[in-house]
């Protein structure tokens, strides 16, 4: 008899882990524009019934983008990509209704030259500013 108490108790708290769905999903972007030539993480996560955040990957959800393409939540942009965003939309597997899209700038500038380990080590000097005559 503990047994099948014990069996019917962890069946029901399965079936109360899995009754919570996802409700909405959001991009949850680790910086403002995307850069050429690497792979873009594009963080997706989903908002549970409960309240509470689950991550939410390529099992769950399908990613997209026209000028693109994504390599699982990877977005790939070209070297020689031309345009100056992208439009990425992600849909929940599970309930197709459930879909976000979001536009995303692409870096225009080349990242400058990043500081030797010498001049971490001394401190760069900070630029001295001329004093207006006043």
């Amino acid at each position: 008899m503990k047994k099948i108490l014990l069996i019917l108790s962890m069946a029901a708290a399965a079936s109360t882990l899995s009754a919570q769905k996802v409700d909405s999903i959001y991009f949850h972007l680790y910086t403002d524009s995307l850069k050429k030539g690497q792979y873009n993480y594009i963080n997706v996560d989903g908002k549970l019934s409960n309240g509470r955040w689950l991550p939410l990957g390529s099992k769950e959800i399908e990613l997209s983008c026209a000028s693109a393409k994504f390599e699982g939540n990877e977005l790939v942009i070209p070297e020689d990509f031309k345009p100056e965003k992208v439009t990425v939309k992600a849909v929940l597997k599970s309930n197709r209704s459930v879909w976000i899209e979001k536009t995303i700038w692409i870096k225009q500038l080349p990242d400058g030259p990043l500081p030797t380990q010498e001049e971490i080590m001394e401190g760069v000097p900070s630029k001295k500013t001329k004093k207006s005559n006043r």
